[in-house]
């Protein structure tokens, strides 16, 4: 309980720093870009598009009864917020070692803080995708993506994705400061992640046995929440919602502690 306090104390004692960390982000990330923040809204639409063209049109992957556009979007900015939140995270610590080894700073926060900046990113993706949702209902393409109250439990779902990626980011960000060959094998990892996450394809088309597998994938679990409130119209079962939020805090709670356990050797390795 403690524990639990000092860190909120710490939040609000460094909140200004974390606010200053993201500004610096969001003004190297658009600097020079004519378009800026707009590339937010336009990004996920224009990688939507191609890969609809190549994965409905060249391979042929449709997902029946549902829209395949929707389908796609939801999935694609799922992970595409998590890739970017955890491979910026990685390098946060090892980035910033000047300003760690010139003052005390709780070293958690520039992880955390890169994990807020992506999302604040990933909450205006949720602006077109939103819309797309909403042309479904007025003729685009075959089936109209489902609107109702089951919405209502978005937040908790994405909540809960938050803190999975905020566990994941801290773990490896405290791994990279110890083997730098991470920076490259965390790219072969995501590669790997990304083709076991039913992204673009069904996990029908797999084998049984596969499904079974795959269905271990904590991002699948996310991903197929949300999917079953927007397309299907139905309400995640409350197994899987308590599995969601087991996985959640089970991974930051493995994420705090690998940190915190070896936060006081990163001075000697960065």
């Amino acid at each position: 309980m403690q524990k639990a306090k000092n860190i909120i104390l710490n939040f609000k004692k460094y909140s200004f720093l974390m606010r200053q960390l993201i500004t610096r982000d969001f003004k190297v990330k658009y600097k020079r870009s004519v378009l800026g923040v707009v590339w937010s809204l336009l990004y996920p639409v224009l990688m939507m598009a191609v890969m609809a063209i190549v994965f409905s049109q060249m391979f042929r992957f449709q997902q029946e009864g549902v829209s395949y556009l929707v389908y796609l979007m939801t999935g694609l900015i799922m992970f595409q917020y998590f890739s970017e939140a955890t491979n910026n995270a990685m390098v946060s610590v090892v980035s910033n070692f000047a300003l760690i080894s010139k003052v005390y700073i709780p070293k958690y926060i520039f992880p955390i803080a890169k994990c807020l900046f992506v999302g604040i990113n990933f909450i205006l993706t949720l602006i077109p995708w939103f819309i797309l949702i909403l042309l479904t209902q007025v003729g685009l393409g075959e089936y109209p993506a489902s609107i109702n109250w089951y919405y209502l439990l978005i937040p908790y779902i994405f909540f809960c994705f938050f803190l999975f990626t905020i566990g994941i980011g801290l773990l490896i960000s405290c791994i990279s400061v110890f083997l730098r060959d991470m920076f490259y094998i965390y790219g072969i990892i995501l590669t790997i992640w990304n083709y076991f996450t039913p992204v673009f394809y069904s996990l029908e088309i797999l084998p049984v046995k596969l499904q079974m597998i795959f269905k271990f994938n904590p991002l699948y679990q996310f991903i197929t929440a949300v999917r079953s409130i927007v397309l299907y119209g139905a309400r995640p079962s409350f197994t899987t919602l308590g599995i969601i939020g087991l996985i959640a805090v089970g991974t930051l709670a493995l994420g705090s502690y690998v940190f915190k356990k070896n936060q006081d050797k990163f001075i000697y390795y960065i």
